[in-house]
């Protein structure tokens, strides 16, 4: 019995601080499209940010796994001129978010 407890603490104390580094990770993370730019930002300590103007988009992929085809997750590449591109990783509905893109990048009318 006390060989469990033994054990089960540093392995707690070993989740816990994992499941809070993750925890920040995600709530560091910024992702987003204005009516100027598309916009990815992420970083707990240092920040990196990737930006790419409207105009300068050429294309929107989306990238699903099977998981994600099931639950409705996935990465959304927006790939500008020459070899710059922004990924969106595991996001909701990435359809509606290459629609929303694709609308604000290429306006009808």
């Amino acid at each position: 019995m006390v060989l469990w407890i033994v054990l089960a603490i540093p392995t707690l104390g070993i989740t816990l601080i994992l499941a809070l580094y993750e925890f920040l990770r995600l709530r560091s993370i910024e992702q987003g499209v204005t009516n100027k730019r598309v916009i990815y930002k992420k970083g707990i300590v240092s920040r990196n940010s990737e930006e790419m103007k409207l105009n300068s988009i050429e294309t929107v992929e989306i990238h699903q796994g099977i998981l994600g085809r099931v639950f409705g997750f996935g990465d959304v590449t927006v790939t500008g001129r020459g070899l710059s591109n922004v990924v969106f990783k595991t996001v909701d509905d990435p359809m509606a978010v290459k629609r929303k893109i694709e609308s604000v990048s290429n306006p009808v009318g």
